[in-house]
């Protein structure tokens, strides 16, 4: 992902060595949260495109229960010329 995410990888390894963990393995929980962050994270494209996908499917269910509203309308008007009367 090219955004950058606001994480301060600096204050994460100095608190991991003030309570006890060494350097390294500060180091490497740092870059291991930093590739999380990126590749879980949505960014603002991913929301785009979202919400595009949103905008389609419900035109098509509007479209779909315009088509199945007629229909209806039109089962119960032959249904009302067939009744007896």
């Amino acid at each position: 992902m090219s955004e950058a995410i606001a994480f301060d990888t600096h204050r994460f390894v100095k608190h991991l060595t003030e309570n006890g963990f060494t350097e390294q393995q500060a180091e490497v929980l740092a870059d291991e949260q930093v590739s999380l962050l990126n590749s879980n994270l949505a960014t603002q494209a991913d929301i785009v495109a979202i919400q595009r996908d949103i905008a389609e499917v419900k035109s098509d269910l509007l479209k779909w229960m315009v088509g199945a509203l007629i229909a209806q309308g039109g089962v119960i008007v032959t249904l009302l010329k067939l009744l007896p009367g």
